[in-house]
């Protein structure tokens, strides 16, 4: 584990200044910080409370306006939360109701509302004062089957021709940029860019592996995540493109680790987490990341645009 936490990420022609946390309360005092989205959004947010425990030892669990997990800081007045919501937009699963004798590969569908945001984040306007939002790990066929397959409703109509996954997706990107734009006008906003996958010979459900105790090669990440070259976890790459078309010409900034995480093949939990616990039943995690680690340099970069941003306007 040691290895794993003595790579340093270190940008060219800036320098990248490591979290105060005492610095970071004192800026953010009487303020609020939101994550919305999918669970690397949650191990974003977890890296960010470790971090900040040290300037408040009152800190306290915080779970309102339907957050998944969070943190108040009485010294300061701070709020720091999290609000699971997979794919932003709102989704539920409609079983299909068969016919006596009726047989039919399709299970049901999980209907998808395009233009409405899920319940856990859709009342809290005006509450955050810095938003950063995520979606795009559960945009797969292995979330979503042929047997229950995404269903695309807009204006509580089915959406005709039904879009495949990946033109979905690109729906409620862009639908929801544009109620992030509308519901947040005084809010802070950021959208994080992919985390990136490092499975190898497989899925997370196909005995995929990440078996490194170094980090990629430049010379190696095409291979791994170049379209272009097929490459085996291209998917990051395929919807940051449509990412930055959604929230093109909208207030909310591009928040983009995707590159600089791309290297990191050898910081994720995988086999570190033991032969009792999930590992032994699921296989390795080759998606999240461990604490501290590659979150911790994610943190120090969005401190420094959150403090520039606070100090322009």
């Amino acid at each position: 584990m040691d290895r794993i936490n003595s790579w340093k990420w270190v940008p060219e022609d800036c320098e990248l200044h490591e979290i105060d946390p005492v610095e970071f309360m004192g800026v953010m005092r009487d303020k609020r910080i939101g994550f919305v989205g999918d669970s690397l959004n949650e191990n974003f947010l977890v890296s960010l409370l470790c971090i900040l425990r040290v300037a408040d030892m009152g800190a306290k669990k915080w779970k309102r306006k339907g957050a998944w997990r969070g943190a108040y800081f009485p010294k300061f007045n701070v709020t720091v939360a999290y609000h699971r919501a997979v794919l932003l937009a709102k989704y539920e699963e409609q079983p299909k109701q068969l016919e006596i004798g009726e047989r039919d590969e399709v299970k049901g569908v999980h209907r998808v509302d395009v233009d409405i945001p899920a319940k856990e984040w859709a009342d809290i306007g005006g509450f955050y004062d810095v938003l950063i939002f995520n979606t795009g790990h559960w945009w797969g066929y292995d979330k979503f089957p042929k047997e229950s397959p995404l269903a695309f409703y807009k204006g509580g109509k089915p959406i005709v021709p039904a879009p495949d996954m990946l033109d979905g997706l690109q729906i409620v990107l862009k639908n929801m940029a544009a109620y992030i734009e509308k519901e947040f006008p005084k809010t802070l906003k950021f959208w994080r860019l992919q985390s990136p996958r490092h499975f190898h010979g497989g899925d997370w459900n196909q005995n995929g592996s990440c078996l490194f105790n170094d980090p990629l090669k430049k010379s190696e990440l095409d291979v791994w995540f170049d379209p272009s070259n097929n490459g085996v976890n291209k998917e990051a790459r395929l919807i940051n493109q449509l990412i930055v078309e959604a929230v093109r010409e909208t207030d909310i900034q591009l928040l983009d680790l995707t590159h600089l995480s791309e290297f990191r093949a050898d910081a994720h939990p995988a086999t570190w987490l033991g032969k009792k616990d999930a590992v032994s039943v699921w296989g390795q995690d080759c998606m999240h990341w461990c604490l501290p680690g590659v979150p911790d340099t994610w943190v120090n970069i969005l401190w420094q645009l959150i403090r520039f941003r606070l100090a322009t306007r």
